[in-house]
């Protein structure tokens, strides 16, 4: 049965796809059967894996009750990946029914027991998508940029995450807090991850030792629909990802 990690942050540009995308690549690397679920309207998961996107079966679909999940899984180089598009965007006016933050939980149900792992690339956003992906979660671990309006964001999050516990999964764990486009060199950023580390305690858990530093070479595999690992496997944040990879393994996730 597969351990369910959601992958979030309601700020944008922290490098949460990313994430989501090298630690799925790595848990593939170390031989595990492993799903993305893209369940971002922006879709760049899902064009960052080389996946379609238009023409095909989508999340959007899914949680909307007209196809199969396992109709619209696709196989990529990197990971099996359940893609997104723009349609994804209008779910919030269409789903008002009760229950609605179950869709995707009861929907992942049917390909759990086909998979060891399945990560979910979350909205930049506090939205009913977020709640989905929360409610379906056992794990979180919420990327964040080494700067104050990071910090700012973590307290709305923890809100949500605290409404999803007490109502929807009160099982649900954050696996930690991530670093990411981290220079450990600046007096900037080590002061911020002091503060991080204050913030970490009221999500009840902490900083994840591994940091992952800023390189173009990871936008650059990601236009070219690779994985960091198949694109520059001994560059500095393939590298960081990885041992990133190796921590949460040792972690028990």
């Amino acid at each position: 049965m597969a351990k369910v990690i959601s992958v979030t942050n309601q700020k944008g540009g922290v490098g949460k796809t990313t994430t989501t995308g090298a630690v799925a690549a790595g848990f593939k690397l170390k031989g595990y059967k492993v799903l993305c679920v893209d369940l971002d309207p922006q879709s760049n998961l899902s064009f960052s894996s080389g996946a379609e996107t238009e023409d095909c079966a989508t999340i959007y679909e899914i949680l909307k009750g007209e196809k199969k999940t396992s109709f619209a899984i696709q196989k990529t180089h990197s990971f099996d990946i359940i893609p997104s598009n723009i349609l994804l965007s209008g779910i919030e006016l269409e789903f008002t029914q009760t229950g609605r933050e179950y869709l995707l939980r009861e929907a992942l149900n049917s390909v759990k027991d086909k998979y060891d792992y399945i990560f979910i690339d979350t909205p930049p956003a506090l939205s009913i998508l977020t709640v989905n992906a929360f409610t379906a979660s056992d794990n979180i671990i919420i990327p964040m940029l080494a700067d104050i309006f990071s910090l700012q964001g973590i307290a709305q999050l923890s809100e949500t995450i605290d409404r999803v516990r007490r109502y929807c999964n009160p099982s649900l764990k954050v696996e930690g807090i991530i670093l990411t486009k981290f220079n450990k060199r600046t007096i900037l950023s080590r002061e911020i991850k002091g503060t991080a580390e204050l913030i970490a305690e009221k999500l009840n858990t902490g900083i994840l030792n591994t940091t992952i530093r800023s390189s173009v070479v990871v936008m650059e595999a990601q236009t070219n629909q690779q994985d960091i690992y198949s694109y520059a496997p001994k560059n500095a944040a393939a590298r960081d990802y990885m041992g990133l990879v190796e921590e949460l393994f040792e972690r028990g996730l």
